[in-house]
């Protein structure tokens, strides 16, 4: 059977605060038959995951606006507005926002999946939103319980 196109409109994209981050997700595993998911990221001052692994999906990243700096393996780079980096499975990475202003990114996971646990461990935002809401113990938690089963290992901050 032959699937359909998706479209979506930005102003009714799903999106979910996890821990401080804002995801939008703009196309799922349900839209693309598990094959690749695409989130837009807006990430705030400070924000953005610890040093993890996944076990399970390649990820890329490309930035619309601001700065993010990325840990890959054992290289850290600034990434600026425009620049685009692949992590292949099994590379330890993160990312932060160093910067003084929130900063936007599509990411890209293949296979789908990341986002279902962004839904899980996340707080489901009303439309539009864009900014996040400040995590507490018990997000982050959640987001430490969970990560197992979706084949990520997250590792503590001593290990950055």
């Amino acid at each position: 059977m032959q699937r359909r196109a998706t479209w979506s409109d930005p102003s009714k994209v799903r999106a979910v605060g996890v821990v401080g981050d804002v995801y939008r997700l703009l196309a799922t595993g349900v839209d693309t038959d598990g094959k690749y998911s695409t989130m837009e990221a807006l990430i705030p001052p400070g924000g953005g995951p610890p040093l993890h692994v996944h076990s399970r999906e390649e990820e890329s990243f490309y930035i619309l606006e601001g700065e993010v700096t990325f840990q890959l393996g054992e290289e850290t780079l600034v990434a600026t507005t425009g620049m685009f980096a692949n992590v292949p499975i099994g590379l330890k990475h993160c990312f932060q926002n160093r910067s003084n202003r929130q900063a936007r990114m599509l990411i890209s996971v293949a296979p789908a999946g990341l986002e279902e646990m962004f839904i899980e461990v996340g707080t489901a935002l009303s439309e539009g939103t864009s900014q996040g809401i400040p995590p507490t113990q018990d997000d982050i938690q959640r987001l430490l319980n969970a990560a197992p089963r979706y084949g990520i290992t997250i590792f503590p901050p001593e290990h950055h």
